[in-house]
C-alpha cells in the first residue's frame, strides 16, 4: 500500500509515531508531507531517523502551528496541489494527518479530491490546548466541522476518545505503543548516590505545566536527599526555578533511558496529553509513574499498582514522600509498569490496527477491547 501522512509540525511526538509506523510496516510505501518546526528539531536531523526506512519526503513549505488565515489559505493551496499530484500518479491508498492543523486542512482537501480513505489522529485534543475558554470554543467549532469534511478521527487514548464524544464528535481508540522487551530488560538500576531521583521528559512549555512540576520541586529544596531532572528544553524554562531543578537540554535517546533508568519516580505534570510517548519510555523502563489525572495521562496507571494520579501538587508531594519511605516497594512497582505497558501498549498491537484502516477496513475499538484502561482508577 501506499499511505501520505500529512504532519504541519512534524516535531517531537509525531515523529515518534509516524517513524513507529513506517517502521513496523516495511512493506508498505510512505510519503510524509510535512512542515517544519526548527526551533524544535531540524527536519535534516529528523531526516536522519529515516535513513533506513521505506519513507520519502515531500516539503509542505507553507504549514505553520498556529491560526492566520492568510498562511493557512497558502498552506490549503499548497496541499492541494501535493495531493493532487500525488492522487494522479495513482500514489495514494489512504491519507493518514497527523494533528490538528493536519486534520483540518488535509480533511476539507481530501474532500475536494475525493479521497476517502482519510485517517485523522489528533495527538492530543486541540480544544483542551487553549489557555482561555474562548480559545477552546473556537478550536471545539474547527474540530466539528472538520470531522463534517469526512474521514475517521483516531485518537491515541480511551480518555482522548472520551473528550471526542463529549464534543459530539465521533471518534475510535487506538492505543499509541513502543516495543517493550529490549527497553524494559536492556538497562540496570543505577541510582545516583543516596539522592532520590524524579525525572521527567518533554518540551518545557504550557501544555506540560512546567510551574506545577517547580512548585512540587520547591517543597523538597530544604532537602538534600531530593533531586529533580527535566530532560528536555522549551521557551517557558524560566518557569523553573527550584534549585533541586536540573535542566538537561535535549539529549540523545539513549542518554535519555540511561537517565530514566537511574531514576526512583517519573513524574508528569501535563495539563493534558494524547498518549505520551514519554511515559510509554518510563513503563518500558520500570519506572514507577506518578501523572497529573488528565487526558492521555490516566489511561497509563493502575491506581497503587504501578504508580499514582494527582490533582494538586500537595498530593503528589504527599505520594513522593510515601515513595521515599517505601523505597522497597517501587521495583515492584515498576514491574507492574513494564508489565501494564507490554499488554495495553505494545507497538505491534498498534500498526496492526492501522494498517487494517490504511486497507479500507473495520476495526474494533480499542475504548472497549479494552476496558480496564478506561475504569483503571
Amino acid at each position: 500500500m501506499k499511505i501520505v501522512h500529512v504532519a504541519e509540525a512534524f516535531a517531537g511526538g509525531i515523529v515518534v509515531f509516524v517513524k513507529s509506523l513506517v517502521e513496523n510496516m516495511p512493506d508498505d510505501e510512505h510519503i510524509i508531507v510535512h512542515g517544519e518546526r526548527a526551533h524544535v528539531t531540524r527536519f535534516t536531523d529528523i531526516r536522519k531517523q529515516f535513513a533506513r526506512t521505506n519513507a520519502r519526503f515531500v516539503r509542505w513549505h507553507s504549514a505553520q502551528r498556529s491560526i492566520k488565515i492568510s498562511k493557512d489559505f497558502a498552506a490549503f493551496l499548497e496541499l492541494y496541489r501535493i495531493l493532487k499530484r500525488l492522487k494522479k500518479q495513482h500514489q495514494i491508498d489512504a491519507v493518514h494527518l497527523h494533528s490538528s492543523k493536519s486534520g483540518f486542512i488535509g480533511r476539507a482537501v481530501c474532500k475536494l479530491l475525493g479521497i476517502n480513505n482519510v485517517i485523522y489522529t489528533p495527538n492530543g485534543a486541540p480544544f483542551l490546548v487553549g489557555t482561555s475558554k474562548i480559545s477552546n470554543y473556537i478550536y471545539r467549532v474547527l474540530e466539528r466541522l472538520g470531522s463534517g469534511f469526512g474521514g475517521q478521527v483516531v485518537c491515541c487514548s480511551p480518555s482522548e476518545q472520551a473528550e471526542y464524544e463529549k464534543v459530539g464528535i465521533s471518534a475510535i481508540t487506538i492505543n499509541n505503543g513502543i516495543t517493550f522487551d529490549h527497553r524494559s530488560t536492556g538497562y540496570e538500576f543505577n541510582p545516583s548516590g543516596n539522592k532520590f531521583r524524579i525525572v521527567t521528559s518533554g518540551r518545557i512549555i504550557n501544555q506540560k505545566n512546567p510551574a506545577l512540576f517547580n512548585n512540587i520541586a520547591r517543597y523538597f529544596e530544604e532537602f538534600q536527599q531530593f533531586e529533580f531532572i527535566w530532560i528536555g528544553d522549551g521557551p517557558e524554562r524560566e518557569l523553573l526555578t527550584a534549585s533541586n531543578i536540573t535542566i538537561t537540554g535535549w539529549m540523545p535517546g539513549e542518554e535519555v533511558a540511561r537517565i530514566i533508568t537511574a531514576a526512583n519516580v517519573y513524574l508528569s505534570t501535563a495539563n493534558f496529553e494524547g498518549l505520551p510517548y514519554a511515559v510509554l519510555e518510563a513503563l518500558a523502563l520500570k519506572k514507577p509513574v506518578l501523572l497529573t489525572d488528565s487526558v492521555g495521562n490516566r489511561d497509563l496507571v493502575k491506581a497503587c499498582l504501578n504508580g499514582d494520579l494527582f490533582k494538586h501538587h500537595s498530593e503528589a508531594i504527599v505520594k513522593l514522600l510515601q515513595y521515599f519511605n517505601n523505597t522497597s516497594m517501587l521495583s515492584v512497582m515498576g514491574e507492574y509498569s513494564a508489565m501494564h505497558g507490554k499488554e495495553s501498549f505494545n507497538v505491534n498491537h498498534t500498526f496492526t490496527r492501522y494498517r487494517h484502516l490504511y486497507a479500507g477496513n473495520h476495526i474494533a475499538d480499542d475504548k472497549y477491547l479494552k476496558p480496564a484502561l478506561v475504569n483503571a482508577n
